[in-house]
């Protein structure tokens, strides 16, 4: 949403014409909208790829905190594709969703990111079956680590949110906080480069015929597979890796 970042992409995509707006509040959805409805050419699909990610405790964890994290996860591109889904029928468009593989599974202290992604993936499943019968192909795409700047905001959320944790919260949680934190910081230093997934976003806008899922990079297909374990088995595999 910084004016500098759209600044920056039309110096270097001089075609490219962006719309900054908060993908949470109606009326900027509804001005983006307007906007791309007075471009010359039509709109043939909408990438939903805005989201955060907040961790911590459950237990200490303030529930605006949560509320945010869904707002922003989930409802907004529900949100945001219902109000380009007018131009999307008269293109037979298509709308793709950006979650995780983190949606697959609960992890301790990331759950509510997890759960964001995992809420969303269900309502994309059911508008996938529901916009089929009008020629509009629905898309998710779920891969584990990227390498993008929500590492670091993350990280820096998590930090602050730390700082804000009463005793007692550190002295029952900060190993797994810790742990969690130097996780994140190897999974970003091993995660797949943007260009991976925009490809992989590319291919579908040119399919034929899109598929409903894209599981995309080796890590998410082990974590698809985790998944799939006897709970309790998962819940051993999850704490052994958090150790190390």
């Amino acid at each position: 949403r910084k004016e500098s970042d759209r600044e920056r992409l039309v110096d270097e995509h001089p075609n490219l014409r962006p719309i900054s707006l908060d993908v949470t509040i109606a009326a900027d959805r509804a001005r983006a909208a307007q906007s791309v409805a007075q471009c010359a050419q039509p709109l043939r699909a909408v990438v939903n790829n805005a989201g955060i990610a907040v961790g911590g405790p459950l237990e200490y964890l303030p529930i605006a905190r949560l509320v945010e994290q869904f707002e922003i996860n989930t409802f907004a591109p529900i949100a945001l594709t219902q109000s380009l889904l007018p131009q999307l029928r008269a293109s037979r468009g298509r709308a793709f969703f950006i979650g995780s593989i983190a949606g697959r599974m609960g992890v301790p202290l990331v759950g509510p990111y997890g759960a964001s992604k995992a809420a969303l993936a269900i309502l994309v499943d059911a508008l996938r079956q529901e916009l089929h019968p009008h020629g509009i192909a629905v898309s998710l795409f779920e891969f584990a680590a990227v390498k993008t700047p929500i590492w670091a905001k993350g990280r820096a959320g998590a930090e602050h949110a730390i700082e804000q944790l009463p005793a007692e919260a550190l002295a029952q949680y900060g190993k797994e906080i810790q742990a969690m934190l130097a996780q994140t910081k190897a999974e970003e230093r091993h995660g797949l480069h943007p260009t991976v997934i925009a490809d992989a976003v590319i291919a579908a806008l040119h399919a034929p015929r899109p598929r409903e899922r894209y599981v995309i990079g080796r890590q998410a297909r082990i974590q698809s597979i985790v998944a799939l374990l006897p709970t309790r088995l998962r819940d051993r595999l999850i704490a052994a890796a958090l150790k190390h």
